[in-house]
């Protein structure tokens, strides 16, 4: 009887232990448990502040033999009209926000290559959260339609005065936006202010900065309509690569050579007026945007681009007095997913010199005048899908001086752009 009992013990005290360990096991595994799914619900909340978008814009083109298109190589058959397809944009844009701050990379993804189109942090002002400052590769703070996103624009793309002061619409630096705290009397002001590298998307090139300053103002208007209004100021410089440095006088370019002007820089100055305004009629929604721009452009004897390049210009440079602008008009079909479209934009790069003094005393093509007359349509079939079709009719000046512009430039051209938004 007493090793059974002895034998009974020690399987109820081995029962006992088992118990034990395996209560304690049980522990753990609930321990473990609650600490991966904190560990989930970190992930999850950071995964919360992450937003990703973009946009696919895949085009056709049909154009007269002398347009110049975004997408595609150049005509192959000089003599006559030709087409192209192509992806114009591939946007795809991650963007983190976490309490003031914001993280912002935005790639362009096409046949052409991947680009960096905006990498950028932004920081909002902790008391009202109206104001921010931003730093990094980012739109510049010129007027509007710079800035504005192409995948919401009405037209393939900005004005001809916009890509040429502007090319690549973006540059690196930093901004400062002011606005004042929502029911202030000041609130309907925006004041932004930027100082940027100046070079575009390339790599700065040197230790100077260029100031870009944009105030607006956005009234209410009856019928729940909206205007903002703004004035715009740009002053930077552009390196001199020569002694060489013509400006105009009367109807021609006057040569200054002097040692001295190598390595010195020429002023870039801009001063421009934006609005933009949307009301509805029986008619539907009408939105009616335009900007004018002048100011002096430095450039070369054959182009007024703005620097895009991360090498110092080694050419002669060109001082240029521009003017320059736009107006669109864009109108609902009523309550149908239409909008129709109406454009004209002017790019005057050099004002002092017009018509058949073009091609003598120094000018060139770059100082030939453009205007483009547009229309099109839009069709929103989709809550993300667009199709829209529109026609340029492009006019530039003519002068006997020149052979390529004794007569108009056969350069018109028919985009078909089906858009995707994600």
């Amino acid at each position: 009887m007493e090793i059974k009992k002895r034998i009974l013990l020690i399987f109820l005290c081995s029962i006992c232990i088992t118990s034990l360990f395996a209560q304690k096991d049980s522990i753990h595994d609930a321990e473990r448990l609650e600490k991966r799914v904190d560990n989930l619900e970190k992930i999850v909340s950071r995964l919360n502040n992450i937003t990703l978008s973009g946009y696919f814009q895949a085009q056709y083109i049909s154009a007269q033999k002398d347009a110049d298109l975004r997408i595609g190589a150049v005509n192959e058959n000089p003599n006559n009209a030709f087409s192209r397809i192509g992806i114009r944009r591939g946007r795809i844009k991650t963007t983190y926000e976490e309490g003031l701050g914001s993280a912002v990379f935005q790639l362009d993804i096409t046949e052409r290559g991947v680009a960096v189109r905006d990498a950028y942090l932004k920081f909002k002002d902790p008391w009202f959260k109206t104001s921010y400052i931003q730093t990094g590769l980012f739109f510049r703070p010129f007027g509007h339609e710079v800035r504005y996103s192409s995948s919401r624009r009405e037209s393939p793309e900005r004005s001809r005065i916009i890509t040429t002061l502007f090319p690549g619409d973006r540059d690196i630096g930093a901004m400062i936006q002011f606005q004042a705290k929502d029911g202030s009397p000041l609130q309907l002001f925006t004041l932004e202010t930027a100082l940027i590298a100046g070079n575009g998307i390339a790599r700065e090139v040197d230790s100077r900065r260029d100031f870009i300053g944009h105030l607006s103002a956005s009234p209410k208007l009856p019928n729940g309509g909206r205007l903002t209004f703004g004035v715009s100021y740009y002053l930077g410089s552009v390196f001199q690569g020569t002694e060489n440095v013509f400006k105009m006088e009367g109807d021609g370019f006057v040569q200054n050579s002097n040692p001295s002007n190598l390595g010195r820089y020429a002023k870039r100055e801009y001063l421009g007026f934006d609005l933009q305004s949307n009301w509805t009629s029986p008619l539907g929604g009408t939105q009616l945007r335009a900007e004018y721009i002048f100011g002096q452009q430095p450039g070369s004897v054959n182009g007024t681009v703005s620097p895009q390049s991360p090498d110092r210009p080694s050419f002669d440079t060109y001082i240029r007095n521009f003017v320059g602008g736009y107006a669109i008009l864009i109108q609902d079909i009523g309550k149908l997913p239409f909008e129709a479209i109406l454009k004209y934009d002017w790019y005057d790069p050099n004002t002092k010199v017009s018509g058949n003094a073009i091609g003598l005393n120094g000018t060139t093509e770059a100082d030939i005048k453009y205007n483009t007359m547009a229309f099109g349509a839009i069709w929103h079939a989709y809550k993300n899908v667009e199709l829209q079709a529109y026609y340029e009719i492009i006019k530039n000046e003519k002068t006997n001086n020149l052979a390529r512009f004794t007569n108009d430039l056969k350069d018109n051209a028919f985009t078909l752009t089906l858009q995707y938004r994600y």
